[in-house]
C-alpha cells in the first residue's frame, strides 16, 4: 500500500489519532492539494463489528460526497494489513474546541446547527444513518464551512428505516438506542439538539458522574432549561430544541423539518415566536 500511497501523495506529520490508526497530513502534487490520510492499522480490528465498519466507512463516505458540509474523500489505498483515506484537510480546531469555555451566540449557533442540519438531512435522503454524532465529529475547512466527519459507526438505514444496536456516545446518545429497540434517522436529531443545548447553554442536558449516570439521565429525559443559564436564550431556540429531543420519536421533528424551524431560518435573529 505505502508504495501505491507514496506514489501518489507525499506524507508529513501526525495530525491526528484515532483507535484504529493514524492521521497524516499529506500533498499531492499532481493537483498540488494539501489533504489528510487516515491510516488504519487492520490488526488494532479486534471483532467482526470493527472489520464491517471500516468496510462501510469510505463507501458511505464516497455515496455523500460531494456535499459542502460533509467531510470529503478523496481516494482509499489498501491491503490485507491496512488501508488508507484519503480525507479533505480540515484545521485543528473541532466543534468540541469551540464551545468547551463558553456557550455561542445564538446567530452563531444557528449558522452552525444550520450547516449540521443540511448536512444530517443529506445523510437521511441517501439512506444513511450517522449514529454517533457530537462535537468532536464536526470539523471545519479552512474557509471556516463546518464538515461532518468519522462515519465509522453509520448505517444504511434498510427496508422500513429501522435499525438496532447500541452505537453513539453517552451525552449524545437517544433514549431508544438505549432501550435495546428498533430506532430510525431521528437518533441523529437527537444527538444534534443535545449539540445544539451545549452551544447555547455551555452544559449537557442530560448529565451524571459516569456512563451508567449519563444513560440513566437520557432514559428519564427530563429536559429542563436551568433559569440562570438560559435566561438569555430566546424562546425559539428553546421551542426548537424541545422538538429536536422530544421522547416521542413520531412527534420529533426530522432533519428536514427542523432546517424550516423558525429559529433556523431567522438565522437565531428576530423570533417570532419571542
Amino acid at each position: 500500500m505505502y508504495d501505491t500511497l507514496k506514489d501518489t501523495y507525499q506524507l508529513f506529520e501526525e495530525i491526528g489519532r484515532g483507535r484504529f490508526g493514524t492521521i497524516l497530513r499529506a500533498f499531492c502534487p499532481v493537483s498540488a492539494e494539501s489533504v489528510a490520510v487516515k491510516i488504519i492499522d487492520k490488526s488494532l480490528l479486534t471483532d467482526e463489528t470493527d472489520r464491517a465498519c471500516l468496510e462501510k466507512e469510505p463507501k458511505i463516505m464516497t455515496l455523500l460526497s460531494p456535499h459542502p458540509n460533509i467531510l470529503k474523500i478523496h481516494n482509499v489505498f489498501e491491503t490485507e494489513d491496512s488501508m488508507a483515506m484519503v480525507l479533505e484537510l480540515c484545521e485543528p480546531e473541532t466543534l468540541y474546541d469551540k464551545i468547551a469555555h463558553r456557550p455561542l451566540p445564538e446567530p452563531e449557533a444557528a449558522g452552525l446547527m444550520k450547516q449540521l442540519l443540511g448536512a444530517i438531512a443529506h445523510c437521511h435522503r441517501m439512506g444513511v444513518v450517522h449514529r454517533d454524532l457530537k462535537p468532536e465529529n464536526v470539523l471545519f475547512d479552512s474557509r471556516n464551512n463546518l464538515k461532518l466527519a468519522d462515519f465509522g459507526s453509520a448505517e444504511w438505514s434498510g427496508e422500513g428505516g429501522s435499525m438496532e444496536g447500541v452505537v453513539g456516545t453517552p451525552y449524545y446518545v437517544a433514549p431508544e438506542v438505549l432501550m435495546g429497540r428498533l430506532y430510525n434517522e431521528k437518533v441523529d436529531v437527537w444527538s444534534a439538539g443535545v449539540m445544539l443545548y451545549i452551544m447555547l447553554g455551555g452544559i449537557p442536558p442530560f448529565y451524571g458522574e459516569t456512563a451508567t449516570e449519563i444513560f440513566e439521565a437520557v432514559l428519564r429525559g427530563n429536559l429542563r432549561f436551568p433559569p440562570k443559564v438560559f435566561r438569555g436564550v430566546s424562546p425559539a431556540a428553546k421551542d426548537l430544541l424541545r422538538k429536536m429531543m422530544c421522547r416521542d420519536v413520531s412527534r420529533r421533528l426530522s432533519a428536514e423539518q427542523a432546517l424550516r424551524h423558525p429559529w433556523i431560518l431567522s438565522g437565531g435573529e428576530a423570533n417570532p415566536m419571542d
